[in-house]
């Protein structure tokens, strides 16, 4: 069988706009013959990020079947699943039906992998969805998709049900970067603390910052927070609504005795939490915008408009180690894996 020779980085794929790659692109070619440097995957399970899933429920209005009508218009439309209101996509979980004779890598026809690129750059093809779980943003189909050379991926580990380590395996990069920002002694606010990565970034960060730091979970919802306070990840727990920037940083400058945070770390799943996030930190503190509903324009302005002088990271859902890091914490915590456990498995 003949290939056609594929780019590492999968520009073969995009139809429009042209000289861009897969990510930011309108359409992609989304046609299940492989190059010879692609994997064919067929897949199980999407799980889509939190908010873009989110916006998704909120146009279909809870709606489960107008729900699947978006997801497959958006992939029909585009030959991928990027979500054309949050720009995000979120990962997928199957099994690899064929490999090209030039992908380099060590996977094997039939390994069970979960994809850790962004669903926004993979060519997806769904013939049907099979069930919707909007209580954990995950969506069961029958299809199929593409992964490029340069694509990064996990094998499912044994250890745990694929549909648990599908839904830390997405929020992969956060836990991961936490380890890399915090340090001993650090008082680290974690915004969105009650949700799946926020009770990640709070363990880690409690690990990190040590007996002489502070880890202030916060979030919106009085039960999300019930969430984090059973697996005692954190040492202060707040309800606050990160819209509010004027009660983030009172809650902040109290909690604190009028220091604020080293670190705030935004993992909110909804628009308009950037001036929380940036006047809950202290000067020269660092605020990492993991949530892919951040605006660039508000966070950079806003901070520039409050004269506050502070480093922003943004999330990059990949960093050195991270699966494994991610599925450490499960690990390590039996409490984390039996709460994660009861809502993702």
């Amino acid at each position: 069988m003949e290939f056609k020779k594929g780019d590492i980085y999968g520009t073969h794929r995009v139809i429009s706009p042209k000289g861009v790659l897969p990510q930011p692109a309108d359409v992609i070619d989304n046609t299940m013959e492989i190059y010879d440097n692609e994997v064919l995957i067929e897949v199980h399970t999407l799980n889509i990020d939190s908010a873009s899933f989110t916006e998704i429920e909120r146009r279909a209005e809870g709606d489960i079947e107008e729900i699947k009508k978006i997801i497959m218009n958006i992939v029909e439309t585009t030959g991928k699943h990027k979500n054309p209101w949050t720009g995000s996509g979120g990962m997928l979980i199957g099994k690899v039906k064929a490999i090209g004779p030039n992908f380099e890598g060590d996977l094997r026809v039939g390994d069970k992998i979960a994809t850790l690129v962004s669903l926004s750059l993979t060519p997806l093809k769904i013939e049907e969805i099979k069930e919707v779980r909007p209580e954990i943003d995950q969506v069961d189909v029958k299809g199929e998709a593409i992964l490029f050379q340069s694509g990064l991926y996990g094998i499912l580990p044994k250890d745990m049900p694929k549909e648990l380590a599908l839904s830390v395996l997405d929020v992969a990069g956060a836990p991961a970067q936490t380890a890399k920002i915090c340090k001993p002694g650090d008082t680290v606010v974690v915004m969105g603390g009650g949700g799946k990565s926020g009770i990640l970034c709070c363990w880690q960060a409690k690990k990190q910052v040590g007996v002489n730091g502070k880890v202030i979970c916060v979030d919106g919802f009085k039960k999300s927070l019930n969430r984090a306070m059973s697996v005692k990840c954190a040492d202060e727990y707040l309800v606050v609504n990160a819209t509010d920037a004027v009660a983030m940083y009172n809650e902040i400058m109290e909690v604190t005795e009028g220091e604020l945070a080293d670190v705030v770390i935004n993992v909110v799943n909804i628009p308009n939490t950037e001036m929380a996030s940036i006047l809950a930190t202290k000067d020269g503190g660092m605020v990492y915008f993991f949530s892919m509903a951040t605006s660039f324009t508000k966070a950079a302005l806003g901070a520039e408009g409050v004269g506050k002088d502070v480093n922003m990271l943004i999330g990059n859902g990949y960093t050195k180690g991270h699966a494994n890091a991610a599925l450490q914490v499960l690990r390590e915590d039996e409490r984390i894996m039996k709460l994660f456990a009861e809502l993702y498995a």
